[in-house]
């Protein structure tokens, strides 16, 4: 059994998912949102962190999805949110979590089935898969989208002898 973190990382609104993986699936654990307000980009990527920080306090995963930064139409969003990411990323790093990352278009094909899934097509798929009898917010069902997708990705490379190479301390971009 492995408690799995997934992060969809925002400047705004950051979602966090987690999940426990074990032999016959994944179960629901939590979710929820960090959400940094109106203050200036430092206070709020330090919020970013610090939320994340307690999630995996509050949890303990031993392991982390995280959304890869794509190209949005205004390049500020895109490095405000890379920003949000890398805070992320940290907290996990501090806590010696591992680290995959993932495209938006890997995470919806491993829940969707397709990599043009909408995000309400997401957002039923992760209530289906997880058993949850309400909508979980936007922003953490895409953070428990990432978790599953890692969760598939990880159950698929375990087999294939990958899984104790990234104990071992080696990071797999996926």
């Amino acid at each position: 059994m492995t408690l799995i973190l997934g992060i969809d990382p925002g400047s705004r609104i950051t979602g966090y998912g987690v999940v426990l993986q074990t032999a016959r699936g994944c179960d629901y654990v939590a979710s929820g949102c960090i959400r940094t307000g109106e203050g200036e980009l430092p206070q709020r990527l330090q919020i970013v962190f610090r939320g994340v920080a307690e999630v995996i306090r509050l949890h303990g995963p031993v392991t982390m999805g995280i959304e890869r930064v794509f190209m949005a139409r205004n390049p500020d969003s895109a490095l405000k949110l890379g920003q949000a990411r890398g805070a992320a990323i940290v907290a996990a790093a501090e806590a010696g979590l591992e680290v995959a990352e993932y495209s938006p278009t890997q995470i919806k094909q491993a829940v969707a089935g397709t990599g043009g899934a909408s995000k309400e097509q997401v957002q039923l798929m992760v209530m289906h898969l997880l058993k949850l009898t309400q909508k979980p917010q936007i922003d953490a069902s895409d953070a428990l989208a990432i978790a599953l997708c890692h969760a598939h990705t990880r159950s698929s490379l375990v087999p294939h002898g990958l899984g104790a190479a990234r104990r071992r301390g080696g990071r797999l971009r996926l």
